[in-house]
C-alpha cells in the first residue's frame, strides 16, 4: 500500500511516514500544495492523506483536483478542524475521510487500510489466496494454517500479490506500490525481496515468476518458474 501524506509540519510529517513504514505501508510526503499535485500526478496512491491548511493551493484544492482528474484516490482529511462545519466542507471538496489532530496513528493506520479496500472494488477485508491468509488490519500471514513472520517490505509486496488475485504485478510496478519516492528505480531491491519473501512462506513456491512479465501467486505445483535464485 502507498500513500500521499500532505503535511507542512516537518516533525509531524516525518512521524506520520515513520508510523506508516512501520505498518508496511510506504508513504511520499508533500510540505505544499505544489508538490503535492506534482507527485499525484507522477504517481498512483492507494489513498492521499491532507492536511487542509497548507502553504500554496490549500488540501481543499488539492482534494478537488484529485477528484476532477477521475483517478479514484481515497482523501482523507487531516485537520485540526474539528467544529462540524468545518468538516463538511471538507466532505463538500471530496473527502472520503475526516481525522481531526491530536490522532493516534493506529486509528490513522485503520482509516487508510479501509479506505484503500473500499477502492479496490470491495475486495474482502482479509486476502486469500493459494492456502496463503493475509490479514492487513493485523499484519498477520498465515500459510495452510502456519503463521509467518514477514519483514514490513515483504508484507507489503504479498498484499500487493494477493490483492491481485492471480494476475500478474510487474516488479515496476511492484517497486511504485510497496516502496516510497526515495526508491531507485534501477535497484534490484523487488528480486531480492520476492526471493527472501519465497523463502519466509516455504516450499513448494507459490510466488511464480513470469519471465520478461512480473510475479504472480499460483497454487503449489502451478509455480514451476519461481526459482528464488532468479526472482
Amino acid at each position: 500500500m502507498r500513500v500521499l501524506v500532505v503535511e507542512d509540519e516537518p516533525l509531524l510529517a516525518e512521524a506520520i511516514r515513520d508510523g506508516l513504514r512501520l505498518e508496511a505501508i510506504a508513504a511520499d510526503v508533500a510540505g505544499d500544495g505544489h508538490t503535492a499535485l506534482e507527485l499525484l500526478g507522477l504517481n498512483a496512491y492507494d489513498v492521499a492523506v491532507l492536511d487542509r491548511d497548507i502553504p500554496g493551493p490549500s488540501g481543499d484544492d488539492v482534494a478537488a483536483s484529485i477528484v476532477a482528474s477521475g483517478s479514484g484516490t481515497p482523501i482523507l482529511m487531516l485537520t485540526a478542524a474539528d467544529r462540524l462545519d468545518d468538516k463538511a466542507s471538507g466532505f463538500e471538496f471530496g473527502a472520503d475521510d475526516y481525522l481531526t489532530k491530536p490522532f493516534a496513528m493506529q486509528e490513522l493506520v485503520l482509516r487508510l487500510r479501509a479506505l484503500g479496500r473500499r477502492r479496490g472494488h470491495a475486495r474482502p477485508p482479509v486476502l486469500e489466496l493459494a492456502g496463503l491468509r493475509l490479514d492487513p488490519f493485523r499484519r498477520e500471514v498465515y500459510r495452510d494454517g502456519r503463521y509467518v513472520p514477514l519483514t514490513r517490505k515483504q508484507f507489503a509486496v504479498l498484499e500487493v500479490l494477493m490483492a491481485a488475485q492471480g494476475g500478474v504485478i510487474s516488479a515496476e510496478e511492484l517497486l511504485e506500490r510497496a516502496w516510497d519516492e526515495n526508491a531507485d528505480p534501477f535497484t534490484n531491491a523487488v528480486r531480492i525481496t520476492v526471493s527472501a519473501l519465497r523463502k519466509r512462506l516455504g516450499e513448494p513456491w507459490v510466488i511464480a515468476t513470469v519471465a520478461g512479465v512480473g510475479y504472480r501467486i499460483e497454487p503449489p505445483g502451478g509455480a514451476g518458474e519461481g526459482d528464488d535464485d532468479r526472482g
